[in-house]
Order: structure tokens, then sequence, then C-alpha cells
């Protein structure tokens, strides 16, 4: 590449990375307040409650990346005519192709990359994004027993501890009334959370039980270690469902016909298998939507904000017929081939339209290569 054509490319994929990073950062905190029972309801940590967010950003980043490609070259290329910076270039003899080649690489690498991210780290990343909340509302610790408040759980039974580290706990209170008769409660110095030939049971030591007797008398049992069975009241960890985010390509193409959620929704994968291949092809489309804005026109000393603006309005009605092909490919599979044509068409479209013109401001280029006298002499004599 030239020096334009690197500083072209520079200024694009800085703009890039500033818009795709703020617009990530907010759906970022958009996305966390649906986490946020993660700490309200099962007091995880903090850490908990940002990895899970974080892991969100693969698929964020997957749809803002077109639009943003989209505004991040119009910006850049505005720029660069405002400052007369395109008509050198293009008055030095600088092709079409030559302008707009910088964008077009960025774009093919920012393609591969959509592709990548769509086909490995997406999947990869909601996975572990469903099984860290499948972890953390299941959290024995979490859902039985919080750090010096007393707990009521359904089926009659009280937790206290004042101090929860981990599955450790410290002065820990039981009452156990399953049966009003023969209410017990167990008080300990500490305890931990195990499981006990595979139930989750809390190992109490150096402790108490309480009971009142048939008598009516208060009988008190001292105990060195003993176990209370937590799995009457605990319910068993639900399956993590995998949904279409959460799977790879094989697993949308040829999903599983004896499970039952596949077989459901063959369709629904079907699309979202297709979206997954076809997406990073808006990437290519929406570059070559800028450039035609600011190139391909007349020469404007006054800007491009309108070309620009027709310009957006198709970016935004492209994203949106895409969103629709999806939809429409989940209801019939034979329509998912609108997912690569749409695209592709507006790619042909464009570089048939763009790339066979001569470049825009060859006239104006040729006008200021010709010699100042030259110029000077051409000028209509006063009188004449």
């Amino acid at each position: 590449m030239s020096g334009f054509q690197r500083y072209l490319f520079r200024n694009v994929l800085r703009t890039l990375l500033a818009i795709v990073g703020g617009l990530a950062l907010i759906a970022l905190l958009t996305q966390g307040l649906t986490q946020i029972d993660l700490i309200v309801e099962n007091r995880q940590s903090l850490l908990v409650y940002l990895w899970v967010s974080c892991l969100a950003a693969p698929q964020i980043i997957s749809l803002l990346s077109p639009i943003a490609l989209f505004v991040a070259t119009a910006a850049a290329l505005n720029l660069a005519h405002r400052e007369n910076e395109i008509v050198v270039a293009q008055a030095a003899g600088m092709s079409n192709w030559g302008v707009a080649s910088p964008v077009l690489r960025l774009a093919t690498i920012a393609a591969l990359l959509h592709l990548g991210l769509n086909l490995w780290v997406q999947p990869a990343a909601y996975r572990e994004m469903r099984q860290t909340v499948s972890d953390a509302s299941s959290d024995l610790v979490a859902s039985l027993v919080q750090a010096g408040q007393f707990t009521q759980h359904p089926g009659g039974l009280t937790t206290f501890a004042r101090e929860v580290a981990g599955p450790e706990m410290k002065d820990i209170l039981i009452n156990d009334s399953r049966t009003p008769s023969q209410t017990v409660t167990y008080i300990a110095r500490t305890g931990v959370i195990a499981l006990m030939e595979g139930k989750p049971a809390i190992v109490m030591r150096d402790g108490l039980a309480q009971q009142v007797g048939e008598s009516g008398a208060l009988e008190a049992l001292r105990f060195e270690q003993s176990t209370f069975d937590l799995a009457p009241f605990v319910n068993d960890q639900k399956a993590v469902i995998l949904k279409e985010s959460d799977r790879y390509l094989p697993e949308l193409f040829y999903p599983d016909m004896t499970n039952y959620y596949d077989n459901a929704n063959v369709e629904r994968l079907l699309a979202e298998g297709h979206a997954r291949i076809s997406a990073p092809l808006l990437d290519i489309a929406m570059a070559l939507l800028a450039v035609f804005a600011v190139l391909g026109g007349d020469y404007s000393r006054q800007g491009y904000g309108r070309r620009i603006a027709f310009a957006s309005a198709a970016a935004l009605g492209l994203r949106l017929t895409t969103f629709a092909a999806v939809s429409a490919g989940e209801d019939n599979p034979a329509l998912n081939a609108l997912q690569y044509l749409i695209p592709l068409a507006v790619i042909v479209f464009i570089s048939l339209r763009f790339f066979r013109e001569k470049p825009l401001s060859t006239s104006l280029g040729r006008r200021l290569t010709v010699p100042l006298p030259n110029r000077l002499s051409r000028q209509p004599q006063a009188g004449t």
C-alpha cells in the first residue's frame, strides 16, 4: 500500500475500534442488567457477574461490527475528502480502486474475524455463560445459607450462619421442623457443605442437637460431628439446554433428532447456521456502501452529508432486511438463500457501478495539473 492508503487504513481502523468498543460497552452494560439477579438472588460475587456479562461480548460484537464498519468508513473518507486528501491522491493518478482498496482490505479482514467469531468464539462463550449461570443458580451455600441472616425454606427448614466462606461456615443454627411434633434444632461451631454418598449434606462439628421430648422436657445431645441431609430441600440441577446461540456449526446443520428440543426447532437451528456463515458478507457490503456514499458521486466542496444520510438509511434497511431473512428462514428453510443473496447483490451492484467508472476527480485533477501560465492564458481578455 502507498503512504496515503496506509494512512486511510489506519484512520478507518482507529475509528472502527473506537465505535465497536463504545457500542459494545453500552451493550454489555445493558446486558449486565439482565444478570443482576446473580448477585441479588444467588449472592454471587461481582467477578462472576462481570464474567457472565463479558461472555456475551462475542455475539454483541458480531451484531454491531457491520454497522460500525459502515460508520467508520463513511467518517474517515468524508474527513479525507473535506481536507482534499482524496482530491490530491486522485489528481496524482490514483483510481477509485486505489482509494477504496485499504477500506476493502480492512473489510475483508473484519469479515474473516467475524466468521471466526461466529463459528467458534461465540458458541464457546455462550456455553460457558450458560453453565456459569446454571452453577450459580444451583449453588447450595447461596441458596440455603446466608451469612448473618435467618433463612426460611419451603418444607420447614430454617438456617443461620454467622460467617460463610465458600462451603465453610461458622456458628451454625439449623431448625428442622418438617414434622412439627419432632422439631430438632442443631447448633454447631463449624460446618461444611459436602456431598455424602452423592447427596448434598451439611457436616457439623462441635455442636448440640436439641429436641422437645414426649414428656415436654428439652432433650439435648452434644456431638463432635453430625451430618444433616440436604437432599429433601434441594431441587435436582436441571440439564443445561443448548440454544441456537450456544451451538457450533455442525450442531446447527445436523441436529440430534432424538433430542426433543432439536426435533422441535430444526428450522430455527438451520436458519441460525446460515446466519453465522452469511453475516460476514455484511461487513464487505457495508464498507462498499460507505465508499459509494462518499466517492460515488460528483465532487462537492459543500460535503456529502445528504449522500451519507441516504446511505445510512440504506445501511439500516440492509441490516433490517437480513434480520427479516433470518426470520423468514425459520419459517421456510428454502428462504435461507436470501441471507446470502441480499448482501451479495449489494456487493455486486455497487462494484459494477463504482469500479467501472473513471476516478471521480479526474477532470479536477487534470485541471490542477495544467501549468498556471497556460490556465491564465485561457482566461478571456477584458473587452473580448
